[in-house]
Order: C-alpha cells, then structure tokens, then sequence
C-alpha cells in the first residue's frame, strides 16, 4: 500500500485541528454555562460533529477536556497581550494600552469568567495540573514588569509596585465589572456593561491604574 501524500496528511492535519477547535468551544461553553460537574461529555459530542468516542480520542476524558478548555480560555488573552508593541508607547501610555485590552477581552468573553470563577470554587484544583501553567502566568507578569521598568527609570512610576499588583489591580476592575453584572445591577440598579458607560469604565481603568503608578 502506498504511503499517504504530504498534502493529503496535511489535510488530515487540518481536519484533526478544526474537530478539536471545535470540540474545545463547545466545551468552553458547556463547562462555563454548567460548572465541572454539570457538564456532560454526551451533550458536547451531541453539539459538535463528533462523538464521545472521539473527544476521548482527543482529549482521554472529562478532566482533561476540561482543563483544555481553561488552558486554551488563558492562552487567548496571553497571546493578545502578546500582539502589542508596547516598546514603541511611553510607559503610561502603554499601561493603558494593557489595561484596555484586558478590559475590553474580558467584555467579550464572559465564557473566560464563568470558567475562572468555577475553578476557583474547586480551589484550582485541575489547573494546577497544567503542565502549561507557566506559561500561562510568565508573560502576563513580564510584559507589565518591563513596562514598570521603563517607567521607573523615567521617573514616571513609583517603585514600591510589582506587575503582580498591576495585573491584580487591572484583572479586579475588569472581572468584577463582567462577573458580577446582575448582582450590582439588581442591588444598585446600575447596568455595568451598559454601552453608554463602555467608554466611561474604559477610560476609568485606564486612569486609575496610571494614577496609582504616578502617586508617591
């Protein structure tokens, strides 16, 4: 029998990735709207064009899926920060730029939050199996830190703040303003993601991450 072309195991190739791409959305979207344990591996099979049989295949079971769903929810915001030519923007206003995108990334993928928020009800438990959860947190905390180093030695940023601090205090402001929009809306009457004030909590971040920098 003869061997397989390189351009049909290419396309092979491409088939294998779009099947697990697409397994892995819906999954995101199963574990997000029903938690860890609400979740079915039967219902992802019966909403991709695949079976449960071959999600086993790809993935060897439900924890495992699971924790793919996350890893790959993280690398989409790791890689986007990853884009921007922060060397080419003076400190503050890269700050911005990073605070921005968190911003708008978490707007539009409240998938991200749900599924940040429920593995922290498991204490984080299957994330910190991932074998590729150092490189998950390493470029988030060196892209801002280079940022700060920069600023310092301008005499723009004080010295006592870590990027640690930064991407905590960009993260609250946005995970807060997606995660707990029904809650703040029901107690204060306030939508927070109202697309009047889009523009005003945008720039809000923005101001007070640089603010805080500045402050001695």
């Amino acid at each position: 029998m003869a061997a397989p072309s390189s351009e049909t195991a290419a396309i092979k190739q491409r088939d294998a990735d779009r099947t697990r791409a697409e397994i892995l959305r819906v999954a995101t979207e199963e574990f997000a709207d029903k938690g860890y344990a609400g979740a079915r591996v039967d219902e992802i099979a019966a909403r991709t064009s695949t079976t449960k049989r071959m999600i086993y295949y790809y993935f060897s079971g439900k924890e495992q899926l699971y924790l793919a769903a996350l890893e790959n929810a993280y690398s989409v915001i790791r890689s986007l920060e990853g884009q921007v030519d922060l060397d080419a923007l003076e400190p503050a206003e890269a700050i911005r730029e990073l605070a921005e995108l968190t911003f708008d990334h978490h707007e539009s993928h409240p998938d991200f939050l749900r599924l940040v928020s429920i593995e922290n009800i498991h204490r984080a438990e299957h994330l910190t199996k991932s074998e590729l959860l150092p490189g998950l947190a390493g470029p988030a905390v060196e892209v801002i830190d280079g940022v700060l180093r920069r600023g310092r030695e301008s005499g723009a940023f004080r010295d006592d703040v870590d990027a640690l601090d930064v991407h905590m205090m960009i993260s609250s402001f946005c995970v807060f303003r997606t995660a707990n929009r029904y809650t703040f809306q029901a107690i204060f009457q306030r939508d927070l993601l109202d697309p009047k004030r889009r523009d005003h909590y945008r720039r809000m971040l923005g101001d007070m991450v640089i603010d805080f920098l500045s402050r001695r």
